[in-house]
């Protein structure tokens, strides 16, 4: 059990030390030991004392930084005793956490009065800084409901009271204050835009191809140039977000990585298609593929909520849909064992979309806008196998960039509606 007056000294005058700690020991102080400004923490952290009481003859810098020092380090009641009347410097004392201060004014007979004025003005602190905290804390929680739910209403369209109910749930059911749930809705839906994101980095890969292979081909060349250059703006756009979004520390590596890629790759589909560039085009996209995968992957694993791992795949049936395109049209517009491995590819992307495409259907989904989706894409894929087959003529090859751009959309508003379904990150 610590004694209430068992102190520190501290002086830069050894013989005023010797004698302040004799005077406190005369009246019942246990002196831990005595210090200068330069010990002072050390002392203080090492002999862990109640309080300082301390005899600086002049207030200079060094004594300032030592008590701001103390303060911020470990801190304590300190009693101060000093012959300079400077009203700035000791201004700056007590901001430095001196708690009593007596001016030329010694007095044995008064330390333990002075000290136990000097503990309760620091214990009064104490309880100040504690309520100002937790004020602090209300207000910011405060924030960080409204803010959360606002998120529920404009994704679930909840009234305000309903979104704040759902709060509140699952704070009781999580044992959380109401604040640390809106935080956590908060963080997930941010990161939940970030996994969307990048993985729209992933499909514009494999769209860019596709599109430039079609213009390339004489296949609709105005509206796929036009795509083509809407696809190239949406890739800066989502890197400008992802740059401002993400902890550089965390994930600058990754983005640098698809940065860099993306800048050799956007020169060559600025110029005119050729299908002699093709297969080149093909691998820079291959590469910002797989750069955007691993990024998309460690920011999913990086969030707790598993939902995350929902809008991933929904995210990815847009890649493969686009990949898939791209891989019909290549089989019939490269020559040889290009081609041959082009169409040997797009087998294993139809298995890999069938495949997640069951497991989103799989999911005990209670919205009925999700499952409406759902069949609204599947149904859209149909299509888009459907010219697949006939993509050996023209006329197929047109429906597969028709039918490629409206799965498209669908898997877009899909995986934007998981995305928005955060009142599931409550559970």
């Amino acid at each position: 059990m610590s004694r209430p007056y068992a102190v520190l000294v501290l002086s830069e005058d050894e013989a005023r030390a010797q004698a302040l700690s004799a005077d406190l020991t005369a009246v019942g102080f246990h002196v831990l030991g005595a210090c200068d400004c330069h010990t002072l923490v050390r002392d203080a952290v090492r002999l862990a004392p109640v309080g300082v009481v301390a005899w600086i003859e002049r207030l200079d810098e060094p004594a300032l930084r030592s008590l701001n020092q103390l303060r911020d380090t470990q801190a304590l009641p300190v009693l101060l005793f000093t012959s300079d009347g400077d009203v700035e410097r000791l201004s700056l004392a007590l901001e430095a956490g001196v708690h009593g201060c007596v001016v030329q004014n010694y007095d044995r007979s008064r330390l333990r009065v002075e000290w136990q004025l000097a503990r309760l003005r620091f214990d009064r602190e104490g309880t100040l800084r504690r309520t100002l905290d937790e004020l602090r804390q209300r207000f910011e929680e405060r924030k960080l409901v409204d803010r959360a739910k606002g998120l529920l209403m404009r994704a679930t369209r909840m009234s305000e009271d309903e979104a704040f109910r759902a709060l509140r749930r699952a704070s009781m059911q999580g044992n959380r204050r109401v604040g640390q749930v809106s935080l956590q809705l908060i963080d997930a839906a941010r990161h939940g835009e970030a996994v969307n994101r990048a993985g729209q980095l992933r499909m514009l890969s494999q769209r860019l191809v596709k599109l430039y292979a079609l213009a390339g081909a004489g296949i609709e060349p105005d509206d796929s140039l036009e795509r083509l250059a809407q696809s190239a703006r949406r890739i800066d756009d989502n890197l400008a977000f992802l740059g401002r979004s993400l902890s550089a520390p965390s994930f600058g590596d990754l983005l640098s990585a698809v940065q860099g890629t993306w800048s050799q790759l956007r020169p060559s589909i600025e110029t005119e298609p050729r299908l002699a560039t093709l297969a080149d085009i093909d691998a820079l996209a291959q590469e910002l593929l797989e750069q955007a995968e691993r990024l998309t992957a460690v920011l999913e694993q990086a969030s707790a909520a598993a939902t995350l791992h929902v809008i991933n795949v929904a995210g990815r049936q847009r890649m493969l849909s686009q990949r898939l395109a791209k891989q019909v049209l290549l089989a019939h517009l490269l020559p040889g064992s290009a081609g041959q491995g082009a169409l040997a590819d797009a087998v294993a992307t139809q298995k890999a979309f069938e495949e997640a495409q069951a497991y989103l259907e799989g999911l005990p989904l209670a919205d009925g806008e999700l499952r409406a989706a759902l069949a609204s894409a599947h149904q859209s894929w149909v299509t888009l196998l459907d010219g697949a087959h006939q993509a050996g003529a023209t006329q197929g090859r047109v429906a597969v960039a028709r039918a490629s751009e409206i799965l498209l959309e669908r898997l877009d508003q899909l995986t934007e509606r998981y995305e928005h379904s955060l009142d599931r990150l409550l559970v």
